[in-house]
């Protein structure tokens, strides 16, 4: 299912989302006045002092636009079925993205233009490492959307056995399920249980 690097890169701009709603949140502004002499400071005056949280928005769009075609995707004809021989609960590196990644860069004081500069150096960096590792699976967007991360051992209907391979599922899995899989990239599959 993931040909090649966009499709990877879409999931990294999903992953952000916590981080472009925070930006938005600590950033945006809006000046409010509750006198009877207040006017309004025009548009091109509000958007120049938003930016940050503009571009941010817009960012958040586009991760709902890849979201949509990562469901789009996913919703394909499934594959054949595999057996759980083995499992390990994977959800915590959800976690682990989120605290090392997410929230530490929510710190930056994003109304300084130096600063900008290196949150979007850094989410670029980060974004490369996500690509080139395969780790696009851990997306802390997803966990919230309701998707697990398993580790199994899984036997195919031919009767070969497979280890290490990540499924990602909306379902709780078990041992000894049967799951129906669609791949998404080399040993990370999408399934459903039968």
């Amino acid at each position: 299912m993931i040909k090649n690097n966009w499709d990877k890169i879409e999931l990294y701009v999903i992953s952000l989302w916590l981080l472009f709603i925070l930006i938005i949140i600590v950033t945006i502004n809006i000046p409010i006045c509750l006198k009877d002499s207040c006017s309004f400071i025009g548009v091109k005056k509000l958007i120049s002092m938003n930016i940050i949280p503009i571009i941010a928005l817009l960012f958040f769009i586009l991760g709902i636009i890849f979201l949509k075609r990562f469901k789009y995707k996913l919703s394909g004809s499934q594959q054949s079925t595999i057996t759980v021989k083995k499992i390990e609960n994977r959800n915590y590196e959800h976690l682990t993205f989120l605290t090392t990644y997410i929230i530490p860069l929510i710190a930056f004081d994003l109304t300084k233009t130096r600063y900008a500069i290196v949150l979007l150096l850094l989410l670029i960096a980060i974004g490369m490492m996500y690509v080139k590792t395969n780790i696009f699976y851990t997306n802390p967007t997803l966990a919230l959307l309701g998707y697990k991360i398993h580790k199994i051992e899984a036997q195919f209907r031919t009767g070969e056995i497979k280890q290490d391979i990540i499924i990602i599922s909306r379902e709780s899995v078990n041992l000894n399920d049967q799951l129906s899989y669609r791949k998404i990239h080399e040993n990370i599959y999408y399934v459903r249980v039968r």
